[in-house]
């Protein structure tokens, strides 16, 4: 609820207006919405099908996620008793919460806390019409989550309605995407989607930046957000789902400042929001094909042809997540193996019995967070001790929790049908009866594109500081490129480093934009 001096300071910066029951402020299918302060009245919030969600009244507010990202509009506000309201245009906010903190606190809190709960509704958002067993549907449906888009998925398995759709298109058209509002895409690439949702910007054939960031997970976020307030023109390009693997983490427990813990995805959206409202740009999905470094300006070129040319370019492309080197694992993917372990799949698990693979705290999280949840969960790792490789405290929670732990053990074989696991066979020969696993095993760089452009190490890491005879700490073999978090070699792996290596890339970026005053009278 906005208090009152909150009401005030929005008046000043907004236009006062009224509406009588019935009127509609934004519905499904909006490409934009202004924010909604009530001062007096009441207005009714529906999904698509007019079913109600909530009702808010005097001091509430109306906007969620979208307000800031620009997305397609997911939901209907129609007025249910007369109002008199605020209303203001979307940069005119942002430019608000970059100067009022308390507003800026309580606005962005809720903004996140509603797209989280519009992820878990049934009927908000698009439909991705398509089958369990088809590549491309599972790849859609796993961008659509990892984005934290509201959607829901119609399976002609399960659903008549989809299976009657689906007959009516040939297979190269699948899977069907129908759009809020109105409107359908066939067989669309992610790219596609993300532009026909107005998610994130649309980059002009030519840009020309201060700081251009590449990769979004916690190390490109935290340059974003520390270029942006610190007057940089920073853009932030990523080349699938911002918040990188942080961002699929169930659950933080030692990041500074959250005592109780803080899901990956809250953190990364609270993260993103924070970049936008300092003004800088995001846009996904873009892929990178090319970096020619230069004298003043580094000149990257991204797959579509699109040239970007920045006089100071920071490296965190993350890293891949390791597979299964098991045959037909692409069948199961998406449909029983999964890559994370959220609200979708704890409710897919509940009472089955799981396996979680690997020895790092992602996989303990997962596991505890699964069997909490109701599942029966096994976790198998390679070594022979998980204190090698996994914190105390998650060791603790493993056995609080009941999961068992099968040490030495290696997966060799899947085994079910159409795409539905149900069972492994391990390394020494056991079988084991699992319904659905998880794979934690650890990540490799994303580095190959680069070429011999900059200095990396046997693993591909990128090489910095001494190690690539940079002059500053996170400055790679090329002047005006730097690396920072996972991508890096010798990095720590941890989020909170993460950041503090992307805001620290800041300070190095400023000094060479800034060169030092000539000594001297």
């Amino acid at each position: 609820m906005l208090s009152s001096s909150q009401l005030r300071t929005l008046a000043q910066y907004g236009e006062e207006r009224t509406a009588e029951v019935g009127e509609v402020l934004f519905e499904v299918g909006d490409e934009t919405y202004p924010f909604v302060a009530i001062v007096e009245g009441e207005v009714s919030v529906t999904d698509a099908a007019g079913q109600e969600i909530v009702r808010h009244g005097q001091s509430g507010f109306l906007g969620e996620m979208n307000l800031l990202s620009g997305q397609t509009v997911f939901l209907t506000a129609i007025v249910t008793a007369p109002m008199r309201y605020i209303a203001l245009d979307r940069d005119v906010l942002r430019q608000l919460l970059f100067e009022d903190g308390s507003l800026s606190d309580l606005l962005l809190s809720a903004f996140v806390e509603r797209r989280e709960l519009l992820q878990q509704r049934e009927g908000v958002g698009f439909e991705i019409v398509g089958p369990r067993d088809s590549r491309d549907t599972r790849q859609l449906v796993e961008f659509a989550r990892r984005m934290r888009l509201p959607h829901s998925w119609l399976i002609p398995e399960e659903d008549l309605q989809a299976a009657a759709l689906l007959k009516q298109l040939d297979a190269e058209e699948i899977p069907l995407v129908r759009l809020p509002g109105g409107g359908e895409l066939r067989r669309p690439s992610n790219g596609q989607l993300s532009r026909a949702l107005g998610i994130g910007l649309e980059l002009a054939p030519r840009e020309e930046v201060d700081l251009l960031v590449l990769g979004g997970g916690p190390a490109g976020l935290g340059a974003a957000v520390y270029g942006a307030s610190e007057g940089l023109d920073t853009l932030l390009i990523e080349g699938d789902v911002l918040g990188g693997q942080a961002g699929s983490s169930r659950r933080i427990e030692n990041y500074l400042g959250f005592p109780a813990g803080i899901s990956g995805a809250e953190l990364s959206s609270r993260a993103i929001s924070q970049a936008r409202k300092f003004g800088a740009r995001t846009a996904t999905p873009y892929r990178v094909r090319s970096v020619q470094p230069g004298q003043d300006r580094h000149l990257v070129t991204l797959e579509e042809g699109i040239e970007v040319w920045a006089r100071a370019v920071l490296l965190c492309t993350g890293a891949e997540y390791r597979r299964l080197p098991v045959a037909d694992l692409e069948r199961y993917e998406g449909i029983s193996v999964f890559y994370a372990a959220g609200p979708p799949e704890g409710r897919l698990c509940a009472a089955q019995r799981v396996g979680v693979v690997g020895g790092g705290n992602s996989a303990a999280q997962a596991a505890v967070w699964l069997a909490r949840g109701g599942a029966l969960v096994t976790l198998l790792h390679r070594r022979g001790d998980l204190s090698e490789t996994m914190s105390h405290y998650l060791i603790d929670e493993l056995e609080r929790y009941g999961v068992a732990v099968r040490d030495g053990s290696e997966v060799r074989e899947l085994h079910g049908e159409r795409g539905q696991l149900e069972s492994v066979t391990l390394s020494d020969g056991t079988t084991l009866a699992l319904s659905f696993l998880f794979l934690f095993l650890g990540a490799t760089p994303c580095t190959d594109w680069l070429g011999e452009v900059v200095a990396r190490d046997s693993k591909g890491f990128i090489l910095t500081g001494a190690d690539a005879g940079a002059a500053g700490l996170l400055e790679t073999s090329v002047p005006g490129i730097y690396a920072a978090g996972d991508v890096r070699a010798g990095s720590i792996k941890r989020c909170a480093t993460a950041v503090g290596e992307g805001a620290t890339v800041v300070r190095f970026v400023h000094e060479r934009l800034t060169p030092a005053p000539p000594s001297g009278k």
